[in-house]
């Protein structure tokens, strides 16, 4: 049967392609703040760029089996469904390949308009093929580019309908039919990038199932899927099975590529990331320690590359209670990457390292050092992007919180009502992000015992977030914890305050359930205050429930 449909290109349409449409900058309402609180540091990662495989694509890019074309007009390219035509099918691959190209470079020049115009009419054409009865791996795979171009346009709401008619294709389609492996690769990349990855797992599997029944079971072609597979499970909450497997590309890749290879760097990232995120910091330490003597003896021990592996095996090492030891490879990697040019002085993946570096010295009692950093990034913001920019805020919160922990809170309040201003004229007064900083002032000004300040913030903040999250979120059951704490230093009525304290206990519970660590300390205070308004029955399954979750923690801890 003959396909009488063309991909389209960008030069079908009458559109001037050269009429760039110009990107608006908005000032996002999310701010991500990093404050120096009492609690577990979590491993920060830098992945250190490298290139694609040779024989494989990423699994978040076209790979070079599927390349990408659209026709330059309208005339139609005569091919087979089923076709076994080699040339025929390095045609089609090019067209393919054209297609999303064109659909990046007009994103790239702002034109997402044409780009979705460009996607809608290839989905028309093909849909009128496959309602035709064309059902191969021909439209499977232009299904697949539509697909993508959305994801790389941003929009995602058509993706899932597309990835479900893909499926429905492939599913009727034998693994030898050409394409089929790359096909099945990318829609396992788009299912793990919208969050469904159990659907990922199954199309990444048959991928690898394919490539190891064409080249064997340890042809560096596995790389890519495996990989991809390796995340999905990874994400799915398999994580034996994700090591599993990223320890077999690293055999695969050490098999054909030699033990020092960079192309063992993804997979060795990937690898101690996950040892990570399942708390065995000592084996997360071997696969970035590899990574960094892979670096140092392919480009020397002053590359900046070299400085971005430090700063990973710094968080292993810190995970794993190396403090000190951390700090020094923390301070090595910044001195290289600075000094090797690696990144430009104001990079965004810099300067969070320096704020890492900051709460590390903190954390090991080297507070002075780490307030002077956090000074470096807040002189060096204002001097790059002004004293006024949204981005202030993040150093400013943080410098606040370095200056409470020295009990300076004079100097804390100022910082954190430059903050404010900042961001009410961003973001407004009302608005979720605001809160947080909101919040680090009313805890400040009660430390001044200014509480009656500290309240009228803390009830704005309560309301705002009520309003953005819910009555039951666990944004407003921190905010009602603040509340509580100020109200009963200044005398409020007992009762009042329990009340709050029982909502406290209703979020943690919801959120942690009935037996969580959590749950402890707002026990603590719930008894308190009934044996302050002698609440003698209610007040005993209190006490017992907060004696068994103590001893139940006591017995872990001893373990």
């Amino acid at each position: 049967m003959v396909s009488s449909m063309s991909l389209l290109s960008s030069t079908t349409f009458p559109t001037n392609w050269a009429n760039q449409l110009s990107s608006q900058s908005g000032l996002s309402s999310s701010w991500q703040c990093v404050c120096f609180r009492n609690q577990k540091r979590k491993p920060k990662l830098y992945l250190i760029p490298t290139r694609h495989f040779d024989s494989v694509s990423s699994s978040e890019t076209t790979s070079k089996n599927l390349k990408i074309r659209a026709t330059s007009d309208v005339s139609q390219v005569q091919r087979s469904t089923h076709s076994n035509n080699v040339n025929e099918m390095k045609e089609f691959e090019m067209e393919l390949h054209d297609l999303f190209h064109d659909v990046k470079a007009m994103v790239k020049i702002g034109n997402e308009r044409d780009a979705m115009d460009l996607l809608r009419a290839n989905y028309v054409a093909v849909k009128e093929e496959i309602d035709s009865g064309l059902i191969g791996i021909e439209q499977a795979a232009i299904l697949d580019i539509i697909a993508l171009g959305y994801m790389a346009v941003g929009d995602v709401k058509p993706v899932p309908a597309l990835l479900d008619m893909i499926n429905k294709i492939v599913d009727k389609l034998k693994d030898s039919e050409p394409l089929l492996d790359s096909v099945l690769m990318h829609v396992g990349s788009m299912y793990s990038a919208l969050g469904m990855f159990e659907n990922a797992v199954l199309s990444h599997q048959r991928a690898v199932s394919i490539l190891e029944s064409k080249y064997g079971e340890s042809n560096t072609l596995l790389v890519t899927p495996l990989l991809g597979l390796a995340k999905s499970f990874g994400s799915y909450g398999k994580a034996t099975k994700a090591i599993g497997i990223y320890e077999r590309t690293v055999t695969i890749l050490e098999q054909n590529r030699g033990s020092e290879s960079e192309d063992l760097v993804v997979p060795l990232f990937s690898l101690g990331k996950l040892f990570l995120k399942e708390g065995k910091a000592d084996e997360a330490e071997i696969p970035f320690t590899r990574i960094l003597n892979i670096y140092k003896k392919t480009y020397g021990e002053k590359d900046g590359r070299v400085g971005m592996a430090m700063c990973s095996l710094a968080n292993a090492k810190c995970t794993k209670g190396d403090a000190d030891e951390a700090v020094d490879l923390y301070k090595n990697a910044l001195r290289i990457i600075k000094d090797s040019n690696y990144m430009a002085i104001d990079n965004a993946i810099l300067e969070n390292m320096r704020i890492d570096l900051a709460e590390l010295l903190h954390f090991v009692g080297r507070g002075n050092e780490g307030r002077e950093l956090l000074e470096e990034c807040l002189l060096r913001n204002e001097r790059y992007r002004g004293k006024n920019h949204p981005s202030m805020a993040t150093h400013l919160i943080n410098l606040a919180a370095s200056y409470s922990r020295s009990k300076n809170y004079v100097e804390a309040e100022r910082l954190l009502k430059t903050c404010l201003e900042i961001m009410e004229k961003s973001v407004g007064s009302e608005d979720q992000s605001i809160t947080f900083p909101m919040l680090n002032l009313a805890v400040t000004l009660s430390q001044l015992n200014r509480d009656e300040e500290a309240e009228q913030i803390a009830l704005k903040v309560l309301r705002i977030r009520e309003k953005a999250f819910g009555k039951d979120s666990l944004p407003v059951g921190e905010a009602l914890d603040c509340l509580v704490s100020i109200e009963a230093r200044l005398g409020r009525d007992d009762g009042e305050v329990l009340g709050l304290l029982k909502r406290v206990l209703m979020i943690q519970e919801k959120e942690f359930g009935s037996s969580a660590e959590e749950v402890i300390i707002t026990l603590q205070k719930i008894v308190h205050f009934m044996e302050k308004l002698e609440m003698k029955d209610e007040k005993f399954k209190f006490r017992r429930r907060l004696a068994l979750l103590r001893e139940r923690y006591k017995q872990n801890l001893s373990f």
